[in-house]
């Protein structure tokens, strides 16, 4: 071993220098006088002991030789290739390993403190690389090591196959063989990693978080930050904020249009009652909760929780940014950032560090909004729990894959729900997501009214009014259903309400593919949510908030969304005051509806304020109990070949004008949702389509043989109507039946 014929060679010449010294000592004594004995004796004895502990190198010998040795035989032990190598000494900066180095050179001179003309590489054993000159070395060192290195900060990380990294041994009959493997030693951390890939990964993960010394140091560099101002509201995220489950600041500013209308939806509860106490489950950056609290003030007390502590830390930077007071924890005692109640509560901000299950469980909320990375469906138990009464919760889900129906076990496995691609699947993906909400809450005695649902290309919002009850719950439970979906002619409907078994569910269908098609044409999907996805009242209202506070963006999709609801075409919209709300339109019929005032809506006492709202939504769903039709078709999944489609906004009139409630939808810009049944939507389409070989013809009707006419349109959708019509008659809600048998508009242009 190069270590041991180290020690030995140092040992020589301790023992050569030690009897030279006795020599010299010897000769000496012979000058001395006889008076002297007795000291000679002692000096002899004091050699002859020192001879006796020179076996364990114990000699006395100059302090500065001592030193040059031991630093001679550290230096020698990097160019050992034996097994125990891991780390070299703390002279090292960075505590880094032997295979860190900063030029070639520093790897070569590892090999070059072995004095023989055979060297070894220092990373690599014996077994696998023997000993060669130092041009064959060379060549070994460039080509297998510094090439294939990972750089940081003017370091390279070579690659090391040395036993630093624990393998799994093989066995073979009784020996037992260790395996090397070949591996990357962490400047920073000091892991060690194997593929070069995930190495660079490792390092990158490392300077976005800011951790840039090694042995697990974080520096938080202030250059690494980024300030991103949204809606006046300032905070800092670091570089790879957009990078869910990578960093500890998600911020994703496609997500702008989400926050917006949620704020719009807590600004309308915070005008019914004040204060409302609105919690932030998921802070993140804490960009949602900093602008509740900054342009609701007062009317808001804001709670952001986060269970990382580095995403709480950065909320508490992004308070202080703001200009806003941060309340550390429900169960401190008062400091000095906490205040007290009164107007200075206004600018204070409560941050928690908990599990988001654990703070809902802990504490009762009127607005709780959920936006996990991924399904919220293991939060919807502890949201409903404790949620007041008439209180809202809103939930955001971007498990698009699971929900557009590209992973279906996955949606199974999460939702309990069957489905499949098809031309509405936006909306199966929100029905899909109100059964979970709708379940969650049956199982707390809580009944749901669904206020919004929009499902984009990012995510799926659903806000929904909680009413504590078991009657509620009980009429919210019905509203599940599974959908009879047509895969011939993609019709759909909704199956009976009922338990008792039919003999041919496919008489439930409007078409008649199973009658013409060999085989089964049908396919069951749900259970989904069968009641009414929009609240028209509660969407204006939220209309008005969005102009109020300058929300751009969310109002030309509350815009379409109001239309949607009452599913008529789209009309200018005036943003009268909330006093002058006691008119509304609805579907061409004006309905008059009692004036309250903001002022009782606010809680005074518990029992009363209570039964003072109950009674308001009670209004509210009488004013709205017509529903919107569900599901929409989509134009050109049902457009003819060889025809010339009209234009979407000409071709809503055409179905207006036939006597059926028209309206677009914001799930598909080419959707279109009306009552008509597919046969007479394709009708329509067919009849105002122009041949394609014909160029300048004008849109109009083609006259084509077997055509339905006008004529025999319309008595099917009065039919229509005065189905609706008895139905409405059986609705709990009180609203007149005239609603729905007065004409609808015919007059209203498309923009």
């Amino acid at each position: 071993m190069a270590a041991l014929e180290a020690a030995e060679a140092a040992l020589g010449r301790r023992q050569e220098q030690q009897q030279a010294e006795e020599e010299e000592n010897h000769e000496h004594d012979h000058g001395l006088d006889h008076e002297g004995g007795g000291e000679l004796a002692a000096f002899n004895g004091l050699m002859a002991s020192e001879k006796v502990k020179s076996n364990n190198i114990d000699v006395k010998i100059p302090e500065s030789e001592l030193e040059a040795e031991e630093k001679g035989a550290e230096e020698e032990r990097p160019k050992e290739s034996d097994s125990n190598i891991l780390d070299v000494s703390s002279d090292y900066p960075r505590d880094k390993h032997i295979s860190i180095q900063r030029h070639l050179a520093d790897l070569e001179k590892l090999a070059d403190l072995r004095e023989d003309k055979r060297k070894p590489c220092p990373l690599c054993p014996e077994e696998k690389f023997k000993a060669c000159y130092s041009h064959k070395l060379h060549r070994h060192l460039q080509n297998l090591h510094w090439k294939v290195s990972v750089e940081f900060e003017g370091y390279r990380m070579c690659i090391c196959h040395l036993s630093c990294r624990p393998v799994k041994p093989n066995l073979v009959g009784d020996q037992t063989l260790s395996k090397m493997g070949a591996h990357y030693h962490c400047i920073i951390c000091s892991a060690t990693i194997v593929r070069r890939t995930d190495m660079i990964g490792h390092i990158n993960r490392h300077v976005n978080k800011g951790e840039t010394e090694s042995r697990f140091i974080t520096v938080r560099a202030p250059k690494s930050y980024e300030v991103v101002k949204e809606s006046a509201t300032d905070v800092q995220v670091l570089p790879n904020h957009s990078t869910p489950q990578k960093t500890d600041s998600y911020f994703n500013p496609k997500m702008k249009l989400n926050r917006q209308l949620i704020f719009c939806a807590l600004a309308v509860l915070a005008g019914e009652r004040k204060p409302i106490e609105c919690l932030d489950a998921f802070g993140a950056t804490g960009i949602m909760g900093l602008q509740w609290a900054k342009h609701l003030r007062s009317s808001v007390k804001v709670t952001i929780n986060d269970c990382n502590e580095n995403s709480v830390a950065m909320i508490k930077e992004n308070c202080h940014l703001n200009k806003m007071k941060v309340k550390l924890n429900i169960n401190e005692e008062d400091s000095d950032e906490n205040v007290g109640n009164g107007e200075e509560n206004s600018d204070t901000i409560e941050v928690t560090k908990m599990d988001a299950n654990v703070v809902m469980h802990l504490r009762s909320f009127d607005f709780i909004h959920l936006d996990p990375f991924g399904t919220s469906v293991n939060y919807l138990d502890s949201a409903f729990r404790n949620v007041r009464n008439l209180g809202i919760v809103s939930l955001t889900s971007t498990d698009i894959s699971t929900l557009y129906a590209k992973a279906q076990h996955v949606t199974q496995r999460h939702y309990g729900c069957n489905i499949v691609r098809t031309e509405y699947y936006k909306e199966l993906a929100a029905r899909t997501v109100i059964a979970a909400v709708t379940r969650a809450a049956a199982r707390c005695n809580k009944g749901i009214e669904v206020l919004l649902a929009v499902a984009l290309e990012h995510f799926v919002l659903v806000v929904v009014r909680v009413l504590r009850g078991p009657t509620p719950a009980d009429d919210s439970a019905r509203k599940i259903r599974y959908l009879i979906h047509c895969q011939w002619c993609e019709e759909r409907v909704f199956q009976k309400e009922g338990n008792m078994m039919e003999e041919n569910p496919y008489q439930q269908l409007p078409c008649d593919c199973h009658g013409s098609m060999p085989g089964k044409t049908a396919v069951l999907l749900g259970p989904l949510w069968s009641g009414a996805l929009f609240n028209t009242g509660f969407l204006r209202r939220m209309l008005l908030e969005a102009v109020q506070y300058g929300l751009d963006e969310a109002q030309p999709l509350l815009k379409t969304l109001v239309c949607e609801s009452e599913c008529t075409t789209p009309k200018p919209f005036s943003t009268h005051s909330p006093g002058d709300e006691n008119k509304q339109e609805e579907c061409g019929v004006y309905i008059r509806t009692p004036n309250i005032s903001t002022e009782s809506y606010l809680v005074h006492g518990k029992r009363k304020s209570e039964e003072v709202l109950r009674g308001a939504a009670k209004r509210q769903r009488a004013e709205h109990s017509a529903e919107h039709p569900p599901f929409y078709y989509n134009i050109h999944r049902h457009s003819i070949k060889g025809m010339n489609m009209p234009k979407l906004n000409k071709f809503l009139n055409y179905l207006s004008e036939a006597g059926y409630r028209v309206s677009r939808t914001h799930f598909d810009p080419m959707g279109v949702r009306t009552n008509a049944p597919l046969v007479q939507f394709k009708t329509i389409l067919m009849k105002y389509s122009t041949p394609t070989y014909v160029g300048a013809q004008a849109e109009g009707p083609v006259h084509l043989p077997g055509e339905i006419q006008m004529g025999e349109e319309v008595p099917a959708a009065a039919a229509i109507k005065v189905e609706e019509a008895d139905l409405a008659e059986d609705d709990k809600s009180g609203v007149s039946a005239a609603m729905f048998t007065q004409p609808y508009p015919t007059h209203c242009a498309a923009d």
